[in-house]
């Protein structure tokens, strides 16, 4: 059993065993969704941050970021970022210290957020539920256009050379040159390097952590007591104007792929187009206030607006060709 399971465990035990909150009620599913959220977002935040700490010390980052800026690499670099996001099985939030830590190692930003777009855009959840709940030429079209979006969001973003607006505290990283140097020139031992590593991913997991847990807090509130029938009933007229309406209806909640894509085909077989369901699903999955009050502690809101433009947009292009074309 994975240890994502665990946690959904852990958290139902807390809610529904110690607590002796009624299952599946609006109290029960808005606190069981803050707890487990907040642990595994909480341990994805030391994790990751821990790992890219110790690249940040061994791997050459600045000649990689200077490889990446000064050679043509004809869009690759944008390809891989956001193939890497696939393989990546996080939501908006969870795939967002992963960010920091590309951020931080200098990697440039057009290829982060080619990253940070694909990472809840399209995963393995689109990959291995989509084909048998939609059928494969779904499953290929979403992907693609999933992936089309982030490469060319990704490129745009590093066009307008808006790093600027990047919060400077998680550009300043050591490298192991000026680690040594601090320590007269000597090679730190094992037992003094797990340290370093440690403090300098905690550095960044305290600064954010807060936010995590006010961004999921919010989340969670919309997630249990928002009713369901609200929204099938509007996203099931078939207008134009749904596609937005249902960017937006998706945009303030919050969830990951798995538990949205079994909503997303109720709402299809009760009549939703599904260009307005995928939409739906692709706003929860990929935008949400948990995401943006996590994001405003890393970057400016000037960059913030430029990245969910770019993405609400995207999100409404894939409703309106599946809409057009199924």
């Amino acid at each position: 059993m994975d240890i994502f399971k665990q946690i959904q465990l852990f958290a139902d035990l807390i809610v529904y065993q110690w607590l002796h909150i009624v299952p599946h009620s609006y109290l029960g599913d808005t606190i069981d969704f803050f707890i487990y959220d907040v642990i595994k977002i909480g341990l994805l935040l030391v994790i990751i941050n821990y790992v890219m700490a110790i690249t940040r010390y061994f791997f050459p980052m600045e000649k990689v970021r200077d490889m990446l800026l000064k050679r043509r690499w004809f869009g690759l670099d944008y390809v891989l970022a956001a193939l890497l996001g696939i393989i990546t099985p996080f939501c908006s939030c969870s795939s967002i210290p992963l960010f920091i830590g590309f951020v931080g190692a200098g990697i440039p930003l057009g290829i982060t957020f080619a990253f940070l777009i694909s990472s809840p855009l399209v995963n393995e959840s689109s990959l291995y539920l989509f084909p048998a709940m939609f059928g494969l030429k779904v499953t290929l079209l979403y992907n693609l256009v999933g992936i089309t979006i982030a490469i060319l969001g990704g490129i745009l973003i590093q066009k307008l050379h808006v790093e600027r607006y990047v919060k400077p505290e998680l550009l300043k990283f050591k490298s192991r040159k000026q680690v040594e140097e601090e320590h007269g020139g000597l090679s730190l031992p094992f037992k003094q390097l797990i340290v370093y590593f440690w403090k300098d991913g905690m550095n960044i997991t305290k600064a954010v952590f807060p936010y995590v847990i006010l961004g999921v807090g919010i989340g969670a509130l919309i997630h249990g007591f928002v009713p369901a029938s609200i929204v099938e009933k509007y996203l099931s007229i078939k207008a134009w104007w749904t596609i937005p309406l249902a960017t937006i209806l998706g945009a303030p909640l919050y969830a990951n792929s798995v538990s949205v894509i079994p909503v997303m085909e109720a709402m299809v077989g009760k009549g939703v187009p599904l260009g307005t369901a995928l939409s739906f699903m692709t706003a929860i999955v990929t935008v949400s206030i948990p995401e943006a009050m996590i994001l405003k502690k890393v970057m400016k809101w000037q960059l913030l607006a430029l990245f969910f433009g770019i993405t609400i947009i995207g999100i409404m292009i894939i409703g309106y060709i599946f809409n057009f074309i199924f």
